[in-house]
């Protein structure tokens, strides 16, 4: 595996740490689990970082020295990935894989100019795509302006790739992509970690922001309450990066039509740096603005193991950004019995089933997801069976176990295609 900015030993949550973290975390851990040994490269960005981490049983992260050893923005890599290509190359000189697997389309030149002249198959999952980001943003995409065309050429000489949705899969081939060379497979979701609440008490008592603030929240949370207040009769939950694509300001303004609902956000930075961080100024500054800040709360950035819980302690799951190649957070929240409202875009249109898990709502469009809320807010029945459906359907579909064998065929054409010399990798 090769993930140049997205380390899965990272905490979630921040700028550049979110769904690919999760992704290649967990599918490397499954394939490892499945018997096959598995290494995953990324880019040191703290000189404390040991060269080697041994992460799991057959499971290992290798830190390389490409570029200064400090947290930089993804989008400032790219003068960094000839000497990640080097480092490669040499590891894999002595040690040559059978299969890479890289993630993102920097990791994916690295690996491609490492691999190719070794004989290497290279699989590319892009997680995100250029063309699709400076539709949506505009003069705010920060991505290099060479991204596009680097995409393009690793489409045509990678040896598969996986799109991890329909809609990605049709981005692809408008990028001239063989539609034969992709396969379609899902992210994942740990349903174990992310399990409705069998618990008692606190834990199990779902629509209470005073049982979601115990002794390890309490403290946590950056709000506007007055101290005393009584919580609201509803919770809508929200996990993610503050970054404004990602359409927390869009359900901060949907909540002015939501009078008995408040919102908790987990995301951003950790909690003590929340009051210093532009993204979550101006989530507060607009609830402000709009009268609601009294029902906001910022909990900053959670352990993975904290997730499940704030899931289970909320009546409804928001996700509704511009755009979303996949979107791990909603199915996180489906795996816990919790209905999501979702925009339907990207990987959403796919995993949140409309009018079964949960409902469906145009990006950028308040109003309707305000209508949608207050539908389901209103029908607690609904709520419930929309929640097993969910859980069925995660269970039933996007298991790690189930990601890991559909990724392994791919793996296999891959082998097929590099000839009968490394075709005895996976047998």
């Amino acid at each position: 595996m090769v993930s140049e900015h997205a380390s899965p030993l990272a905490t979630l949550g921040g700028v550049d740490a979110g769904g690919q973290n999760v992704h290649v975390a967990a599918l490397s851990c499954a394939l490892a689990r499945a018997g096959h040994e598995v290494t995953v490269y990324t880019r040191r960005d703290d000189p404390a970082l040991p060269t080697r981490v041994a992460m799991a049983p057959g499971l290992k992260v290798r830190h390389l020295d490409a570029g200064p050893p400090i947290p930089l923005p993804k989008d400032d890599l790219l003068p960094y990935v000839a000497k990640m290509a080097e480092c490669l190359r040499k590891s894999w000189l002595l040690e040559p894989p059978d299969v890479v697997h890289a993630h993102f389309w920097m990791s994916g030149l690295a690996a491609l100019h490492a691999g190719r002249p070794l004989g290497v198959p290279v699989v590319q999952t892009f997680h995100a795509l250029g063309a699709v980001k400076r539709r949506h943003q505009g003069p705010k995409d920060t991505s290099p302006p060479e991204r596009i065309a680097h995409e393009t050429a690793i489409i045509e000489v990678a040896s598969r790739i996986i799109a991890t949705c329909a809609d990605e899969l049709d981005e692809l081939v408008r990028l001239g992509a063989d539609a034969t060379k992709v396969s379609v497979v899902p992210c994942g979701v740990d349903t174990t970690l992310f399990a409705p609440s069998r618990a008692v008490g606190a834990e199990a008592a779902v629509g209470s922001l005073g049982a979601f603030q115990d002794r390890t929240f309490r403290s946590l949370a950056f709000k506007c309450r007055s101290p005393g207040e009584r919580p609201m009769p509803y919770r809508l939950g929200t996990v993610g990066r503050l970054v404004e694509r990602k359409g927390i300001d869009d359900i901060i303004k949907a909540l002015v039509d939501i009078p008995d609902a408040e919102l908790v956000v987990a995301g951003g930075p950790h909690a003590d740096g929340l009051p210093w961080d532009a993204d979550a100024r101006r989530l507060l500054d607009l609830a402000r603005d709009l009268g609601v800040a009294r029902r906001v709360t910022l909990i900053g950035r959670l352990g993975r193991e904290q997730v499940p819980r704030l899931l289970r302690s909320i009546d409804l799951a928001i996700c509704v950004p511009w755009y979303e190649p996949f979107g791990i957070a909603p199915l996180e929240a489906m795996s816990c019995a919790v209905p999501v409202v979702a925009a339907a875009v990207g990987g959403l249109s796919d995993t949140v089933v409309d009018g079964v898990t949960g409902l469906h709502v145009p990006p950028r469009n308040p109003a309707r997801l305000a209508k949608a809320v207050r539908l389901l807010l209103a029908d607690p029945a609904r709520r419930s069976t929309m929640g097993a459906a969910g859980r069925a359907r995660v269970v039933e579909q996007y298991q790690w176990s189930s990601v890991a064998c559909r990724t392994l065929e791919a793996y296999e054409i891959a082998l097929d295609a590099s000839g009968p010399v490394r075709r005895t990798a996976l047998i």
